[in-house]
């Protein structure tokens, strides 16, 4: 059953390796975001797990086909919508479900992002059918897969901790301390502090004693922006004027805190509607002429000369004796 016209594959989303050959494939990666062990993404059509169990929790969704698992001695299933938690120490196994495999995207997130006392509750309800965090697990998905985007993965990691918490039932945490706007303002600083060195979700949670998911509500409903959405305009706004007073491209992408041009290149275009290339050589054009009027047409008369015709919002001519 594919799911591509329903908007889940992109081409940043399914990641597929460029050298994938045959209809098995896997790529696996370690985020530089806190909390996330492992990103795994894999299309099988006939490997079937033996029975396992990781020391991570396992938080995945199934973009095509259906898988079918084993958790303790309970006969499962995984597809369609739904987002799959599988707790760790708990013994697990899975296979395709049908001769078309199954194309998985996987997260093993750690135990200090999802305590072990929730595993009880994952065993019984390991299956999440709340939109909201399809969306949000497919979003941090595409943000681990850009390494300048970790402040959006910390940012959406966040949120998905938050829901997968309530899901399991763990009462959401106290929302003491500083006031929202404060700790937005405090965010804020710290950000154009460090606008250009970096610096992260946890590291601000740390200096400003409130949760990530907390400072990010707090930032987004302050400025009606996120963080790292935020940080990501100071730097364009700054690489603009970086590239207009001549610096290399490749120099002002790193001056300004991406370590990948093609990213940097892509968040230009999309900040300023032209690629940073483009940019940079208008600076030395001559500038657009204004439009010329269109030439007459015999027997049309130009606008605004129709009897009785007045130009939009002019006042009627009053009539004598008024």
């Amino acid at each position: 059953m594919s799911r591509s016209g329903r908007g889940r594959l992109g081409p940043h989303e399914a990641n597929r390796p460029h050298d994938a050959r045959g209809p098995e494939w896997v790529r696996a990666w370690k985020p530089v975001v806190a909390g996330v062990h492992e990103v795994f993404h894999a299309h099988f059509v006939d490997y079937a797990y033996p029975p396992h169990v990781h020391d991570a929790w396992t938080v995945f969704i199934v973009d095509d086909g259906w898988i079918r698992y084993d958790l303790e001695t309970r006969h499962r299933g995984a597809g369609g919508d739904p987002v799959t938690i599988l707790p760790p120490h708990v013994v697990h196994d899975g296979r395709p479900a049908s001769g078309h495999g199954f194309h998985k995207r996987v997260l093993y997130l750690g135990t200090d992002l999802l305590d072990e006392r929730l595993i009880g509750p994952a065993v019984d309800r390991p299956d999440v059918r709340e939109p909201g965090l399809l969306r949000a697990v497919g979003a941090l998905h595409r943000a681990l897969s850009e390494p300048d985007d970790a402040m959006e993965a910390e940012a959406r990691l966040a949120i998905v901790g938050d829901r997968l918490r309530a899901h399991l039932g763990e009462p959401p945490s106290s929302a003491g301390g500083p006031p929202a706007a404060r700790l937005a303002r405090d965010l804020r600083d710290l950000l154009d502090g460090r606008l250009f060195e970096g610096t992260t979700l946890a590291q601000a949670s740390g200096v400003l004693g409130a949760s990530p998911a907390h400072l990010v509500k707090c930032f987004t409903r302050t400025f009606a922006i996120a963080p790292h959405q935020y940080l990501t305009a100071r730097r364009i706004d700054e690489a603009r004027r970086r590239l207009l007073a001549g610096e290399p491209i490749a120099t002002v992408a790193a001056g300004v805190g991406f370590y990948d041009q093609a990213h940097f290149t892509r968040q230009f275009k999309r900040h300023v509607g032209t690629p940073p290339g483009h940019y940079v050589r208008s600076a030395g054009a001559p500038p657009v002429p204004d439009r010329e009027p269109a030439p007459a047409v015999p027997g049309l008369k130009p606008a605004g000369t129709v009897p009785g015709l007045k130009p939009a919002g002019t006042v009627p001519d009053r009539e004598p004796g008024r």
